[in-house]
């Protein structure tokens, strides 16, 4: 592949869904209707229906928002390789997308990380119940500077930094009187912005390591192969062929911080220069563009950023 094609697909995670996402591009890729079929199938239950038509309240549940929105990164996935035989030079998915990656790299079934992220949701919100801890996002701080002001927290609740999105954004994860403080006090420390994120768990911390040693007894018994597309690990921005690294891998990601933007650099710095989103909404191109300068970014639940990719792309192997 030439320098000037090579690029690579992104999978979003927990807050890109919406209901009748993928509409659009359903309209043209019968492998959106199909694939929501099939994770229904799987499930048990009419996901294709609850995505269609919602209600919101209940998309929004993390134990269905993740099979959701797995079932619609993989469905945009499998629309793109009944189009193109455009090869990515490798994938990464943010926090949840990961799962999503790694059926794209036919490492997990995709029957199998339905059933995975589907479970993955239910320990996340038994971990912390409803209203005790959350998320929020630090805009304007560095990374460094970010782990300093969550040390400043004069309380005994944890407040810890959970995602590196990109420089100047990160999430931070904590226990409700935590991030109380952190609204209240941090564009006085410094921080342009501090906003609360639609997440009612508070992800990525080590209030999940509970939660991360019973996914990992799931992820023992669940069948592993090794990617036959590198995928970057959110724990480390390193790809894996072990299937029990790649375990682990899985389990960690769970209680520790998502190193996105390292992710996104080691791809830059590997020659990616088209960056596919693939999956419902525009969080992660938007990451990309603010630390990748000149990407190519494509957002494929748009049609007609869909043709653009596939054109663009044209002949690549």
């Amino acid at each position: 592949m030439s320098e000037a094609h090579a690029h690579a697909f992104l999978f979003p995670g927990q807050g890109s869904q919406s209901v009748g996402m993928l509409q659009a591009l359903a309209g043209t890729q019968p492998a959106i209707a199909e694939t929501y079929a099939e994770a229904s199938e799987v499930l048990g239950f009419d996901l294709a229906g609850l995505v269609r038509a919602g209600p919101k309240e209940e998309l929004d549940r993390t134990e269905n928002t993740q099979p959701a929105l797995l079932a619609a990164a993989v469905a945009v996935w499998r629309a793109w390789q009944a189009r193109s035989g455009a090869r990515p030079l490798a994938l990464a998915g943010h926090s949840l997308g990961e799962y999503s990656a790694l059926v794209a790299a036919e490492s997990i079934s995709f029957a199998d990380a339905l059933r995975l992220v589907r479970l993955r949701g239910q320990l996340m919100q038994a971990a912390v119940p409803e209203g005790q801890g959350g998320m929020a996002a630090v805009i304007g701080l560095d990374d460094e500077a970010v782990a300093r002001l969550c040390a400043e927290y004069p309380g005994h609740e944890l407040l810890t930094p959970a995602n590196y999105n990109s420089p100047g954004q990160v999430v931070v994860a904590g226990e409700t009187p935590a991030l109380d403080w952190l609204l209240a006090n941090g564009k006085a420390k410094g921080a342009r912005m501090v906003m609360r994120v639609g997440m009612s768990v508070p992800s990525h911390c080590a209030l999940l390591k509970d939660a991360a040693a019973q996914l990992a007894e799931a992820l023992a018994a669940t069948a592993v192969q090794a990617p036959k597309i590198p995928v970057l690990h959110n724990l480390d921005a390193a790809p894996r062929q072990d299937p029990q690294e790649i375990r682990a891998a899985l389990a960690a990601q769970l209680h520790q911080p998502v190193q996105w933007t390292r992710s996104i650099q080691a791809l830059a710095g590997q020659g990616v220069g088209h960056w596919l989103e693939c999956g419902p909404g525009k969080v992660l191109t938007g990451l990309v563009k603010r630390s990748v300068d000149g990407a190519r970014l494509y957002a494929l639940e748009d049609p007609a950023q869909f043709d653009a990719a596939l054109q663009t792309l044209k002949g690549v192997n």
